[in-house]
């Protein structure tokens, strides 16, 4: 019980310390992402409104919406959890977290909460807004919420990847310019996959973001490109990959003790 207790305190001391990290700042962890995404709703709504065929019986506004939401809470939990780690590096005070007495499943468990809690919240901020820009239907709030943390803990623990592997803001920047970014534009969110020729269908099934979002869709529509059940099933396989290599460079230190 007494260890139990211990640990707790510790993971939660640590996930304190990363919620109120993005908190204070959160005109720039929060408010410029909704900004951004609201800046694409209206400017891609107008503009492709008429042009893009997706679902039956779905307004392509409508459709737009949680493709939004979803690429959002990716690119944020990767955000908080790989910046918070590139600035302990550079600035040195990550020697604080790691002289006290937690464990690697402890520090990961920390960050990856602190990033779920980031991303879901931008995302609630978006959907909040788009209310009153359109009636946005929820037939499957439990999908919604699934897909939602799934997701979240996915880049979550991708960006403690990036954030250990990279030493200088440049590394970490190229990972968002050119794997975050191209994945999240090219997955869907402002299309379905169905209007795409049959090659480029195939690629975009290539793409793990994909299905976060298409599955997330799903839970407001009912309709998706793909099987829910198989998008949950594709995005848990690299969840319990992209974990497992997290925990495994943890446990060794690589790149944090040396």
């Amino acid at each position: 019980m007494t260890n139990f207790k211990t640990e707790f305190i510790g993971t939660w001391t640590l996930l304190k310390k990363e919620l109120l990290r993005f908190w204070r700042v959160v005109f720039q962890t929060v408010a410029a992402p909704v900004i951004t995404a609201v800046l694409y709703l209206l400017i891609f709504s107008h503009v492709l409104a008429n042009h893009v065929k997706v679902y039956d019986n779905v307004e392509y506004t409508a459709f737009l919406i949680p493709g939004l939401i979803m690429m959002s809470l990716l690119q944020n939990a990767f955000a908080n959890s790989s910046s918070s780690l590139i600035q302990s590096k550079v600035m040195g005070n990550i020697v604080f977290i790691l002289l006290t007495p937690i464990t690697y499943l402890q520090f990961f468990l920390a960050f990856l909460i602190a990033s779920i809690v980031r991303g879901i919240f931008v995302g609630a901020c978006i959907y909040s807004f788009a209310l009153l820009y359109v009636d946005l239907p929820m037939l499957h709030p439990w999908v919604i919420f699934g897909f939602a943390i799934i997701g979240g803990a996915l880049l979550g623990t991708f960006g403690i990847i990036a954030g250990i592997w990279a030493h200088r803001f440049d590394q970490m920047a190229a990972f968002q310019n050119f794997v975050i970014m191209p994945l999240s534009f090219l997955s869907g969110v402002f299309y379905s996959i169905h209007s795409l020729p049959p090659f480029w269908q195939k690629v975009s099934q290539l793409n793990p973001f994909f299905y976060m979002i298409d599955g997330f869709r799903y839970g407001f529509f009912g309709q998706s490109d793909v099987a829910p059940l198989l998008s949950l099933s594709i995005v848990t396989f690299f969840f319990i990959v992209l974990a497992s290599i997290t925990l495994g460079m943890l446990k060794s230190g690589y790149k944090l003790r040396s």
